[in-house]
Formats: structure tokens, sequence, C-alpha cells
């Protein structure tokens, strides 16, 4: 079957594409997506991640190699295998990044890409409930909640400690001021999940020059003697069909499934494509290579007042919040766990915010197993977690063999320079300082972990070594930039020595932004399909 266009991955930013090309009716659209179907009320209720984070029915559940810096452990990586994406089993943090992180996409050479130029995609996405102003959106398609009318009570100590330390205070991450302490926003609406796939993907899924088909995974694209993209093939529930594109195909399968379908169909590094035996479409070093991540770690508190733990760790509790959401849609089932935290310079050294904090009015064990949830603390708890912003550390993708089910190798190679280390130390300097102040001293009872086993910095070091883990926010394996050799895409996202190819998603970014990702994904997606659309014929 031909399509104008055919796009790999129903994510975040897929989903998006899918709409915007299919939106004047002119093209055929084809949105091939490996996973299933959002259908589940689990994709709907914001807290219905906890369902979704160890279920391999929806979630690749990739694992990194074991990482040298970080006590030879293997990192957790979910991303998400179902329409949305990972926007579909996020925490829905709505985060947009810093000015600066575009600035620097433009100044590495990616016209078009500065923070002025992004700043009106981000308003065309959002409709946020304080309407129209020269930085937010009030129209587009992603419901956007602020948390601080239901914030937990506890989160007002934490603004009040910060405010005590001298810390700057900020209403709105994503409008004049990005530094300082708040309440997140979410992309939520009317107290469901916003994800790329409910607002964009469903209310286009009635068009007639729009297919969706689920369960395909894509085994490689295929390519005439031009080196121009003509389709891809998939496995779809034991079959394998093969789609044609008349125009464009479009890479939106993610920061791990993108670099690893280019490797699949010949397009690398020769070398690594010799040694699997693949033919080499065409030699690109950059594929797979640049990977970034946010590592977060985290510190338990005990309270000596309620928090989320007392209403949730009880069934009786549980029933009472889903009353008043079922009710009302409001309540900790509405939200995120991570409610409220800032953005904030980590040393007098540092001209812009380089740590990222998460104030959570709940703590909580990791699962283990598959289908498990998140489990509270069996006492009255809160955590902060931090993260550096922008860490230098740079790691790859490859594949390991021509096999599409064998997942792809991850070396993320985490605390591989020295500013990454030193803001490890950084961070947990900042969240000790920050427990030292009165409105925080109030209400806690003792520091649980690490406590005694951290007080000084080479314990600090060590203690992020053993404990830290991804936040889950993978990106820069398709990089955009000028040069073929150091980067993937262009400008205008068509990879470089290849005709009717485009890679649109979180693997293309050439910095990572100071936050959470997926904001910035949707903005590149939207912008993206501007892009594609200008195009004559979707031609070079």
């Amino acid at each position: 079957m031909t399509y104008d266009y055919v796009i790999v991955g129903a994510g975040s930013a897929g989903c998006i594409l899918a709409n915007r090309l299919s939106e004047s009716g002119e093209h055929s659209v084809l949105l091939l997506e490996a996973g299933g179907k959002d259908s589940s009320f689990w994709f709907k209720l914001p807290v219905g991640y906890v369902k979704s984070y160890f279920n391999p029915k929806t979630n690749w559940m990739y694992y990194t190699e074991p990482q040298a810096e970080l006590a030879g452990r293997k990192i957790y990586a979910p991303r998400g295998k179902v329409l949305g994406g990972s926007g579909s089993i996020n925490a829905m943090i709505y985060v947009r990044g810093q000015a600066k992180d575009f600035d620097d996409w433009a100044l590495a050479g990616n016209p078009g890409w500065g923070y002025h130029d992004v700043l009106p995609y981000f308003k065309k996405l959002e409709n946020h409930p304080a309407g129209e102003t020269a930085y937010r959106g009030a129209n587009g398609p992603i419901g956007i909640t602020p948390m601080k009318p239901d914030a937990h009570p506890i989160c007002d100590n934490y603004l009040a400690a910060c405010a005590e330390l001298g810390l700057p205070l900020s209403d709105d991450f994503n409008a004049a001021q990005f530094e300082g302490a708040g309440i997140y926003e979410t992309n939520t609406r009317e107290g469901m999940r916003s994800s790329s796939s409910f607002a964009y993907l469903h209310p286009a899924m009635g068009r007639s020059n729009l297919t969706v088909e689920t369960y395909a995974h894509a085994q490689k694209i295929l390519f005439d003697d031009a080196k121009r993209a003509t389709g891809v093939v998939v496995r779809q529930q034991g079959v394998e069909r093969t789609f044609h594109a008349r125009k464009e195909v479009i890479l939106a399968a993610g920061a791990i499934g993108s670099p690893a379908l280019l490797q699949l169909s010949g397009v690398a590094n020769g070398t690594l494509l010799h040694k699997l035996g693949i033919p080499v479409v065409h030699d690109l070093p950059a594929v797979g290579q640049h990977l970034s991540d946010h590592l977060c770690a985290s510190f338990y508190f005990k309270a000596n007042r309620p928090t989320l733990n007392d209403e949730l760790g009880s069934l009786w509790g549980q029933a009472r919040a889903a009353l008043r959401y079922a009710f009302t849609r409001r309540g900790p089932l509405a939200m995120s766990v991570n409610q409220a935290g800032g953005f904030f310079k980590g040393s007098a050294q540092v001209q812009h915010p380089n740590l990222q904090l998460y104030f959570n009015p709940l703590s909580y064990s990791i699962p283990q197993n598959v289908n498990a949830a998140l489990k509270p603390d069996p006492y009255s708890g809160f955590l902060i977690a931090f993260n550096p912003c922008r860490p230098t550390s740079r790691g790859r993708v490859e594949i390991t063999s021509r096999d599409v089910q064998e997942a792809p190798a991850i070396h993320a190679n985490y605390l591989s320079t020295q500013l990454d280390c030193d803001e490890a130390v950084q961070g947990s300097h900042f969240v000790r300082k920050l427990m030292q102040a009165p409105a925080l001293q109030a209400i806690t009872v003792q520091e649980m972990s690490p406590a005694q086993n951290v007080t000084d910095e080479d314990s600090m070091l060590e203690f992020f070594r053993q404990q830290s883990g991804s936040i889950y926010h993978l990106c820069g394996t398709c990089a955009m930039g000028p040069e073929a050799s150091t980067a993937v895409v262009n400008h205008e996202l068509r990879v470089h020595g290849l005709q009717g190819l485009r890679v649109v998603d979180a693997s293309i970014f050439p910095n990572i932004t100071a936050g959470n990702i997926n904001a910035p994904t949707m903005m590149v997606a939207l912008k993206a399909a501007d892009l594609i659309l200008a195009a004559p014929l979707g031609r070079e």
C-alpha cells in the first residue's frame, strides 16, 4: 500500500505529525505503532503510570549496559509501547526548558531553532487556563493544569524554606522566570491525561486520509538507487507487510527506536554495519551517538505530619481518593506525585540554573517486579530528588544484531565527565542546605536515606554512583546539526545525505534541555509539521 507520508512511531511526536499532515485532507498519511491502543482507563487516569511503569505490554522496558561509573549497575530506561508512546506512561510534568537551551540549538548551526523561534510552537500546543499571554497559549489541544491549587499542604513548607534561604520563587517555569522554586504544571485536562495521542491523534482518527496501524513493528526502511527512502517494512501480528511513501518517510520512534531502525536499515557508522553484516546504504557515523539523559538521586525523609503516604498507603485511603476523583476529577489521583520543585544554581560560578529539584509529598519504593505498582513507604514521608540540568556525559545506542526483536545496547556513559561528577555533589549539598531551613525542619522527624551514610563530598559522590537512576529523558541520538560527520539531521530534520527521510522526535535534540523533555518533543513535532508541509512535494 502507498501513502504520501509514512510515520514510524505514534509517540509524543508521531501523534502530532499524524494530525497536522492529514489536517488539510490533501495528503494520505500512515502512522505505524509497534504497541497497541491506549484505550484502557489507566492511560486516561493521571496516576495510571504506576500501572505501566513496569509492564512489558505497554513498555519497552529497556536497560542500559552496566555503567562503570554507577557501580556497574544496569539502569532502567522505560519507553512507551502504546499509542502516545512515552507521553502515555510518563508523570506528565510540563516543562519547556530554559531559553538558553534553544538558543544553544541555534548557535550549534541550526537556524530557526532559537528560543524566540520555538516559542510560538510551544504556545500553539497549549490550552492554559490563565489565557493567552506573551509566554503562554490558550487555544492549543494540550491541556495544561497548574497543580498549585491542589498541591499537598507540605509543599507550602518547601516553598517557605526556599524563601527563607533567599532563593527565588517562580509562579510559572514556562513564562518569564525559569529560575526558582514553584509548583509544577501537568499536561492534563479536566483531571485526565492530555497526551498527544488524546489531544491530537484521537480527534484525527476519523479522517479518511489517515490510517493508523497498531502492533506494527518496523523492521527496516526501504531505499531506491538514488538513496531516497521509499517505504517501510513492518512485522504485524506475525505477518510481514510493506508500506510505500510517495513523499517522505518520517521516523518518530524515539531516542532508542529511531537510531536503531536507521542502523538496521543500513544508515549508520559503516564499521558497525560491516560487523553485523548489514549492507551499507549510507555511512553516517553520528547515528546513535550523543545520547544524553538526566540522572537523578533522591533523599527520603520521615515527616511529623500526614503526607500522601497516609492518603495512599491503605486501601481505605485509596478508596477515598478514588471517590474524590470520580466525583470531582481532583485530588491526588488527578495529579503527578512530582508536585513541587524548581530550577536552581548549584554554585555562584554558574550563569544559569543547573539543578532541577522535585519535592514529592510522597515517599515510595520502586517496583522490581512486572506489573507491580509504586508502593508508599509505611510512614508519613516525603522525598526530595535532584538532577543536573545539562549533563555533559554522552553515550550511544547501537544494535547488536540484525534481529529487530533484540533490544539495542544502550551505552549511557553516565558520570563520564568531571562536570557531571561535580554537579552530583552540588545537588547533594543543595538538598542538605535546603533541609536546614526552619520551614522544612518544622515538618521533619529525620532523614531516612541516605542519612549518616553521606557526610562529606566523597560520600555524596559515592551515594550518587550507588543510588542514582535515569529520570527517563533520553535524547540526542539523531542529533540536529549542519555537519554529517557529527550530526544525523539538518535544521529541517532531513537525514544528511539521503532524500525523503526525516527524524522528528527527542533524538534530534542537539543538547538536552533543562527540565522534562516531553514538552520540547511535542514542540519539535509541531514545528516539523510546518517544515514538511512547506516543502514542495516533500522533496529537497
